[in-house]
């Protein structure tokens, strides 16, 4: 083994014809990999400027009414995501930590925590709609769980457009009100909720 060097960062996971400087001229493609990166990364990689930026999510320019989004990626839920969520929310219900306990329930085994597959169902729509074009979540209307989740669910989810508006307050800005569902791996609805999100118009 030869002596220590300075590895650097990890190496780029994108297909060299992809990358591009911030010099080249903008291609409005983003590859796969990029919309999985955290935005800095995103921009980086895409050639992102000031310009003539490129982004993951979209600008509130480009979304359409009642335009769906079914979103590829998926997560199977895992026995200590549920310990691990419920530990950190401290919430101590039985129904989600106590394997015994659940075992003399209608359900046998511990239910999932309901936010946790809130939050997921909602995170699982970002790399299509929101990474990087978005200031805030405004709030979050008629939530529904219509069906017990368990670890071992593989989840995916799906957005409609329901509602676009322009900011009073913030002219680079607008409103989307976004619905999301999330399904198990049977296509059953396990969540639903309505979702009001504050987006970035798209740079002048």
């Amino acid at each position: 083994m030869g002596g220590t060097s300075d590895a650097g960062p990890p190496r780029h996971p994108i297909p060299r014809e992809w990358r591009r400087t911030p010099r080249d001229p903008p291609t409005g493609q983003v590859h796969p990999a990029a919309r999985r990166l955290v935005p800095a990364q995103a921009y980086a990689w895409n050639g992102y400027d000031r310009a003539s930026p490129t982004m993951a999510g979209l600008w509130f320019e480009q979304f359409e009414m009642n335009r769906v989004f079914e979103h590829e990626l998926r997560r199977t839920l895992l026995e200590s995501d549920n310990m691990w969520f419920s530990n950190a929310t401290m919430n101590p219900a039985a129904i989600h930590i106590d394997a015994e306990y659940c075992k003399g329930t209608e359900f046998g085994k511990p239910l999932m925590n309901s936010i946790f597959t809130l939050g997921l169902v909602i995170g699982l729509s970002v790399q299509d709609t929101t990474l990087g074009t978005t200031i805030a979540n405004l709030g979050m209307t008629d939530v529904k769980f219509s069906a017990p989740v368990f670890a071992g669910d593989t989840i995916h989810a799906r957005t409609t457009v329901l509602d676009l508006r322009e900011s009073k307050s913030r002219p680079n800005a607008g409103i989307v009100t976004f619905l999301h569902q999330g399904f198990n791996q049977r296509d059953i609805e396990i969540a639903t909720c309505k979702r009001q999100a504050l987006m970035l118009r798209k740079p002048a």
